[in-house]
């Protein structure tokens, strides 16, 4: 056993971190496109609010393991390499700017919200692209940085890996946000 793969095992580690929080905010995702009511959706936003604290860990994890790799296998010159810092920095600033903005008015929809039906305002802001396009846009993102990460292309193919997997989930999350329980709730029937 060398330092070398003792840094790559913690640099999976980071890895498995990242995208298992990403899951995680995935299915509470999920959940919240479908709750009825705030009382549905609460625990999903509780969760959600939990699991986002996993991410700077997993960032700050990933760049100094790949940096400690870089410095003692590869060059920091390598093109697949500073592709993929540029994507962990898209993510690293995203994530908050973008993702938990959102989820912050979100959280304040539900809290105005009150017990009962979900309104109008708190549906639209539980299928907003700033929660969806965020979180498939890193994870489709991510996913091109590992296909850097195990191909090593040229620094072309490696902003292309990284360009197709952004792309990808940021139409996923719009085919996605759409779905589920309807944006708003049916009007009753009259009496007969």
């Amino acid at each position: 056993m060398d330092t070398y793969h003792v840094v790559l095992y913690v640099h999976l580690l980071a890895l498995f971190v990242g995208i298992g929080a990403g899951s995680v905010l995935l299915a509470c995702l999920f959940q919240l496109r479908a709750a009825q009511t705030v009382e549905q959706a609460a625990p999903w936003g509780m969760l959600a609010g939990k699991v986002e604290k996993a991410f700077p860990i997993a960032v700050v994890g990933l760049f100094a393991t790949g940096a400690y790799m870089t410095s003692h296998l590869w060059t920091w010159g390598t093109g697949w390499i500073d592709v993929s810092i540029a994507g962990l920095a898209v993510l690293a600033l995203q994530g908050p700017l973008v993702g938990g903005r959102s989820g912050h008015k979100l959280k304040e929809a539900l809290m105005a919200n009150g017990p009962g039906a979900l309104g109008e305002e708190a549906r639209r802001r539980a299928r907003h692209i700033g929660l969806w396009g965020t979180e498939f846009a890193n994870l489709g993102l991510v996913f091109g940085i590992v296909w850097n990460m195990t191909q090593k292309p040229s620094t072309a193919m490696s902003i292309v890996a990284c360009v197709v997997g952004y792309v990808v989930g940021v139409a996923l999350a719009y085919a996605f946000s759409q779905g589920g329980a309807p944006a708003t709730a049916p009007a009753a029937e009259p009496a007969a």
